[in-house]
């Protein structure tokens, strides 16, 4: 657990599946989040700053893999393994799904705007 980068957020995850704060957002706020990650990740990319945009990822993913391990999303994980599988394609792949940094922060915008509705 020493290099998970958002420690408060997924605190003793060991120990319990539903600890630390993230695992008490809705869906929509964990994507939300994600989305910010993901537009650091873009914004870093188009700074042709590699280093900065890995760590960005890094963190998206990670947030991910919090949201997929959320016992209450168990039956709705299509939404971010399809999200993960998008990220994956457009910065490590070929781009089969034709994605564009625009076209990723217009879909997880989406999810911070429903969240915010949600408060």
């Amino acid at each position: 657990m020493d290099n998970i980068q958002h420690k408060s957020l997924a605190a003793s995850l060991a120990e319990s599946r539903r600890a630390g704060r993230w695992f008490e957002m809705t869906l929509a706020e964990q994507m939300g989040n994600i989305g910010s990650e993901v537009g650091r990740a873009v914004s870093w990319q188009k700074k042709a700053n590699d280093e900065h945009k890995e760590k960005a990822l890094e963190r998206a993913f990670e947030l991910i893999d919090l949201t997929v391990a959320d016992p209450r999303w168990r039956h709705r994980l299509k939404e971010p393994l399809r999200a993960r599988e998008a990220l994956a394609d457009f910065f490590y792949g070929d781009n089969s799904y034709n994605s564009t940094g625009e076209s990723l922060e217009k879909y997880f915008f989406q999810f911070a705007m429903e969240a915010r509705r949600g408060r």
